[in-house]
């Protein structure tokens, strides 16, 4: 268990940020207001009563350590995959590589983040898995549509599996005297993105008028994009003692974090509007499914491993 004292007073603060969510939540559910103001307030309840959920499942995790941090991202790897898959139906003839992708990959990238296997974990899907995986639907016979099921699948388990296992394997990087801590870089990580999404959706509510592509997602604006990129950088800045950067890198760092996480969140969209679903899933109340609230990280969590492991290994 690790009782770090710097991670436990992070987890102080995300306490107090969702018990001055929850009494103004209270608050606004108690004033009068058409169907529409109560539906909003609803939908704002319900995601902070998830957010005490899975900031608690979080932060159990963290304290668990390196096993803890990968049995987590491991199972929400699982769940996404399970999503995408659902999302993006396949045929009776992909079974047999689902198999593979769910029960064999999924588990033997994480074990080599255990294992702390660098040189296979990083090339394992995008090289080995995505030639497998066509070989394997095509030893069943099956041509219909075969490139594009083909296609599904590696992609699910790039997004899904590959991208989101790099936020665990942040605790395998050796950084000069920063050893012991890698729990917090995961926090610095998980944080800034979340935040970025939020305040982006906050600026945007607010401010927002002018849609970026109003094709995918209506609700990003620039204004939203802009408020929520620098609120999101200075929150990054700000937060530079729990990282081994400087508070001008931290800056860096969050501004890649939060402009990666909108990219994620943007080519998600398109993916569901392409479905014509509003959610990839219904498991977390008020976001949707697992894969709605892991978006930013898909994208932003392997720069940010390659980017620490680059200049600070």
């Amino acid at each position: 268990m690790n009782f770090d004292p710097q991670l436990l007073g992070l987890f102080g603060g995300i306490l107090g940020i969702l018990v001055v969510a929850s009494v103004v939540g209270g608050w606004l559910a108690r004033r009068p207001g058409d169907d529409e103001w109560r539906a909003t307030v609803a939908n704002l309840n319900a995601r902070t009563a998830a957010w005490w959920v899975m900031a608690a499942v979080f932060a159990g995790a963290l304290l668990l350590g390196k096993p803890g941090v990968i049995a987590l991202f491991g199972v929400a790897s699982f769940l996404a995959l399970r999503e995408f898959i659902t999302l993006t139906p396949t045929r009776p003839a992909d079974h047999r590589t689902l198999f593979w992708a769910f029960f064999i990959i999924t588990p033997l990238q994480y074990w080599l983040i255990a294992e702390e296997w660098y040189g296979l974990f990083s090339i394992l899907i995008p090289v080995y898995v995505f030639l497998f995986i066509p070989v394997r639907s095509a030893v069943v016979g099956d041509c219909e549509r075969f490139l594009e099921r083909t296609a599904k699948i590696q992609w699910a388990l790039l997004l899904c599996v590959y991208c989101v296992s790099h936020v665990p394997a942040l605790m395998t990087l050796e950084i000069a005297g920063y050893e012991g801590r890698n729990a917090e870089l995961i926090f610095y990580l998980v944080v800034v993105a979340q935040l970025g999404d939020v305040l982006q959706y906050v600026w945007g509510k607010t401010l927002g008028r002018h849609r970026i592509v109003p094709t995918v997602s209506p609700n990003k604006t620039w204004e939203g994009f802009i408020g929520g990129i620098a609120s999101a950088t200075a929150i990054g800045a700000a937060l530079w003692r729990i990282t081994p950067f400087t508070p001008l890198q931290s800056a860096g760092m969050a501004l890649a974090i939060a402009c990666l996480g909108f990219a994620g969140g943007l080519v998600m969209s398109a993916i569901k509007r392409d479905r014509g679903v509003k959610d990839y899933g219904a498991l977390i109340e008020g976001h949707g499914g697992v894969m709605d609230r892991m978006d930013s990280l898909c994208f932003a969590a392997p720069v940010f491993f390659h980017l620490v492991r680059f200049y600070f290994t």
